[in-house]
């Protein structure tokens, strides 16, 4: 059996973590399974090396930062490879350039875009560990580049839908999906299976037990994907495309307190204004979320939307830029807000579930600045201060307790 295993950066923070991987890893290859593990930077190190950048300079370049990143991947496989070595176990370290991972062009957000598995395949044949770096690829010009938050998940999965490896274990500091995060909501209770489609909607909606861009190409490619915890031996949560287990009307509660609310006032109310503004953030690789335009009035409307806080700046920053062309009068930016969610494909066939969770809202006296939805999943944008007890009012309504 072949299994591909990811570990995150608090799994190998240190020696002692770095060895109860390593033994966890050599159970695997003992019992005659081949495998390749995949790395994050150790501990705190990306955050340590992001505070580095800034003391040089406010606005680093993004492709330096990526040349800086990739940095902290490469020590923890390094390390990985001596200490299974030091346990008598065949083990390799490779970098994205050494597969090499391709990846699209797009510094700090790459996408990965091929994955050439002769090497990889080549050091499993000699029954070696392969140890892979997560989060970075190459791109056109030969320059290092790195996936985004959580793109170590997203080079596991991608790895192990090359090799067409029997399963992808992503280990995390939590034994697997929850109906809301357990250290938000007490009462949180773990999943045995959920679906491609739930775990996706609640990776892209904050949950941040998985990398949506992970759980896209699982689905794709049909990886056997399962969340374990790094920390013990306990089952985990199978993500797959269908579940046998009862569906409930929904599945979880998530919150990202990472989103940032933008208005754009008084933009002109002719055709083609809505296209002319969100194909310029398209062009900068800006996503957008949650959006709301106002009814015209006067010849003009609001546009108001939701970007990741992370692009809050650069967003206004573009916007402005081009005030002239786009012709609006000034933007209103928040960033004090929180987008909780619920999600479920059980919602799908009941009605009312939007009207349970706004009622949940309600009788904890929340009041909700933006709504969106779609088939299986609700979203609104509240005051951040108000998230985590939105959470748990929420859960407590759908009865999604033990």
């Amino acid at each position: 059996m072949l299994i591909v295993k990811k570990f995150g950066g608090t799994s190998v923070a240190d020696k002692d973590r770095i060895f109860n991987v390593a033994k966890r890893v050599a159970e695997d290859y003992r019992d005659g399974n081949d495998v390749v593990l995949v790395l994050s930077a150790q501990g705190d190190t990306t955050d340590d090396l992001i505070a580095k950048a800034h003391e040089i300079t406010k606005r680093p370049s993004k492709r330096e930062m990526d040349m800086l990143m990739t940095v902290g991947e490469q020590v923890s496989v390094s390390l990985m490879a001596m200490a299974l070595q030091d346990m008598g176990i065949p083990a390799v370290s490779l970098n994205a350039w050494q597969v090499p991972m391709k990846t699209s062009s797009a510094y700090g957000a790459a996408r990965l875009k091929s994955i050439d598995s002769d090497r990889i395949q080549a050091e499993i044949d000699h029954r070696r560990i392969v140890v892979i770096t997560g989060f970075q690829g190459i791109n056109k010009y030969d320059d290092y580049t790195t996936l985004g938050r959580g793109g170590s998940d997203t080079t596991a999965v991608a790895v192990a839908a090359s090799l067409k490896a029997d399963k992808c274990e992503i280990y995390t500091d939590v034994d697997g999906v929850y109906t809301a995060d357990p250290r938000i909501v007490k009462k949180a209770r773990k999943l045995k299976e959920i679906t491609y489609d739930e775990m996706l909607e609640l990776a892209s909606l904050g949950a941040q037990v998985l990398n949506n861009r992970s759980v896209e190409l699982a689905k794709k490619y049909k990886v056997k994907l399962e969340v374990r915890s790094s920390l013990n031996e306990s089952e985990g949560t199978i993500v797959k495309g269908g579940t046998k287990v009862e569906k409930l009307l929904i599945t979880g509660v998530a919150c990202d307190r990472n989103a940032a609310r933008i208005s754009v006032m008084e933009l002109q109310d002719v055709p083609g204004v809505a296209f002319n503004l969100f194909n310029l953030l398209a062009k900068n690789n800006i996503n957008v979320d949650v959006i709301i335009q106002s009814a015209g009035r006067e010849g003009t409307k609001d546009i108001t939307f939701t970007v990741d806080e992370s692009n809050l700046e650069e967003s206004v920053s573009i916007l402005e830029e081009h005030q002239e062309e786009l012709r609006f009068k000034n933007i209103i930016v928040n960033s004090d807000v929180a987008k909780v969610s619920i999600v479920g494909t059980g919602m799908m066939s009941h009605a009312g579930v939007a009207a349970k969770m706004f009622e949940a809202l309600y009788d904890a006296h929340i009041n909700i600045n933006m709504i969106s939805t779609s088939e299986i999943k609700v979203s609104v944008l509240i005051d951040e201060k108000h998230a985590e007890k939105a959470m748990n009012a929420i859960h407590d309504k759908f009865g999604l307790e033990d």
